[in-house]
């Protein structure tokens, strides 16, 4: 009978293997689709999400504390870590749902509002999850670590490639950046973001189908940033964190 932490290896090589996948037909196809959905909203409105979006991460990644009201002990083992995890992760998920179902009824207008609540609903999971693994997330270096957790979840498989290497090597590639928050870049920061987080998400704009794109997208995106998320944790703690070690054999 193999451990947990077997499992969890296991499960972290089949998902290392599909990030650095190149793009497929279907990858190819979903893109094009997104183009094209992309396309049916005015520019005036792809402005005002970018604008939001920026102002929004800022705010939510170093403008709000966040706090989980779980604590493990420092030896917390990876199944007890994984277990409230996934709990955290099947709850976002239900909340993210009724409010995409909510926002995504309203129409045009309501669907600018989704934007922003659902990064907050987002941030607060990478937080709660990055906490239980047992990182500090006062640390803005941390922070960025999460953004990019973010951006991988989402992007472009030719993204998801160069993301995954970033993530792959994170110890080394913090070590290089501003000590301030201030002094990261953050327009290149933005754009990347823009062009490549939530393109699914505008379909939940258009008029009829809003309320059930909302919510399966929702539902969707939250079960895929968890999943992101938690194997980028387990690749940076492998052979490094007593909750992870290498498996003995």
């Amino acid at each position: 009978m193999i451990s947990y932490e077997e499992e969890a290896l296991a499960e972290l090589k089949t998902w290392q293997q599909k990030m650095q996948k190149g793009p497929s037909l279907s990858n190819r196809i979903a893109k094009s689709l997104q183009g094209k959905i992309n396309g049916l909203i005015p520019e005036k409105a792809h402005q005002v999400i970018t604008v939001t979006i920026e102002k929004m991460i800022k705010a939510a990644m170093f403008g709000i504390k966040y706090s989980t009201s779980i604590t493990l002990p420092h030896d917390a083992s990876l199944l007890l870590r994984e277990s409230h995890i996934k709990q955290q992760i099947t709850f976002y998920q239900k909340t993210a749902t009724v409010e995409g179902a909510v926002t995504g009824a309203g129409g045009i207008l309501m669907g600018f509002a989704d934007f922003p609540v659902l990064i907050g609903i987002k941030m607060k999971l990478l937080f709660n999850i990055a906490s239980l693994y047992g990182y500090n997330v006062k640390d803005y270096k941390e922070r960025l670590h999460l953004l990019y957790i973010f951006q991988l979840a989402y992007s472009s498989q030719q993204r998801r490639n160069e993301i995954y290497l970033l993530l792959k090597d994170w110890d080394n590639y913090s070590s290089r950046l501003p000590q301030n928050a201030e002094d990261f870049d953050w327009r290149i920061f933005q754009q990347e973001y823009r062009d490549y987080i939530d393109l699914a998400k505008m379909a939940q704009l258009l008029p009829i189908i809003g309320a059930a794109v909302g919510a399966i997208a929702n539902y969707k995106l939250i079960a895929q940033l968890g999943d992101t998320a938690m194997n980028c944790f387990r690749m940076r703690m492998i052979g490094t964190s007593p909750a992870f070690p290498l498996p003995m054999h």
